[in-house]
């Protein structure tokens, strides 16, 4: 037995609850993997899961084993990453899941550079919004806005995205402009949701002017899950946006979006790149991070201390 090999089967099954799923995200055969963790059990002489027909869950002892193992296998990793030649080039495929608008006005048209730098690295992007499970999707990291709450992820914050209110001149020309937040609550007034993938429920965010605090709500036009989609609605003038100034930068120098109540703070937006507990974060990785810093500090600066 390579206990290796087994290790990383054993923690592999743990993550995805399933022996079958563990072995296509290892590329290995379900009989392999196994038989890799019925030998490490035999060497243990401990039962590490309980195994059912719906479902793989570790046993006591199993689950202290694979927390040790996880770090045991992730500082192995680091071992030999660092005895690796500095001048050898990052390579490989790498998954990465961000959200659309961020792919539309920032990641996407900043790639030339970043292929120029690895050329042998290829990127599967995917770009939505959408709650991704990392472990079952084969995905190496996202990016996401918005306090993490899942604390099995591994995260870097990578900056802070400023918010403003918007709205279209003909949404302002038909419904009046709002002189205050509160007057979004009024009748003749309409605000576009933006449904968290998370909760389901449109986001509010707090806003700030001197003592004064107020979350508005205001009457629904439309609520959506797709950040391209809400920009969209607002710039067809269905209602009122809260957006990040990077979205808003454009259709503001177009005349198609007006900024409103520019005098109130609203608490920026943290930027994460997240990735399972267990995944090495390899040189590919690595260097994919590092460099949505560089592109955030162009684009969205960390203003928060980072967590």
């Amino acid at each position: 037995m390579d206990r290796i090999d087994a290790m990383q089967a054993f923690v592999r099954v743990v993550e995805t609850g399933s022996f079958t799923r563990a072995a296509d995200t290892l590329q290995a055969s379900r009989t392999r993997v196994t038989q890799l963790v019925q030998q490490l059990e035999t060497h243990l002489r401990v039962k590490l899961l309980h195994r059912t027909t719906r479902k793989v869950n570790p046993t006591a002892d199993g689950a202290a084993y694979y927390e040790r193992v996880v770090r045991l296998l992730a500082d192995l990793d680091d071992v030999e990453t660092s005895l690796s030649t500095a001048s050898e080039a990052p390579r490989g495929r790498l998954r990465v899941d961000v959200p659309a608008p961020f792919a539309l006005h920032i990641l996407v048209p900043a790639l030339p550079a970043f292929h120029a730098r690895y050329p042998d690295i290829r990127l599967d992007l995917g770009a939505s919004d959408r709650k991704v499970d990392l472990i079952d999707e084969h995905v190496d990291c996202v990016v996401r806005g918005g306090e993490l709450t899942d604390a099995s992820l591994r995260a870097r914050h990578v900056g802070d995205l400023l918010l403003g209110v918007y709205a279209s001149p003909a949404y302002l020309a038909r419904a009046g402009t709002p002189a205050h937040p509160s007057a979004l609550e009024e009748p003749a007034h309409r605000v576009v949701g933006y449904r968290s993938s998370r909760t389901g429920s449109p986001l509010m965010t707090p806003m700030r002017r001197d003592d004064e605090e107020l979350r508005v709500q205001g009457r629904l036009a439309l609520s959506v899950d797709d950040g391209n989609a809400y920009l969209a609605a607002g710039i067809a003038g269905l209602g009122v946006l809260w957006l990040p100034q990077y979205m808003a930068r454009m259709p503001v120098a177009r005349g198609e979006l007006v900024p409103l109540f520019e005098e109130w703070h609203l608490e920026p937006m943290p930027m994460y790149v997240a990735f399972p507990p267990s995944r090495h974060v390899s040189r590919k990785l690595r260097v994919f991070i590092d460099w949505i810093v560089e592109l955030m500090t162009q684009h969205a600066p960390a203003i928060r201390p980072a967590r």
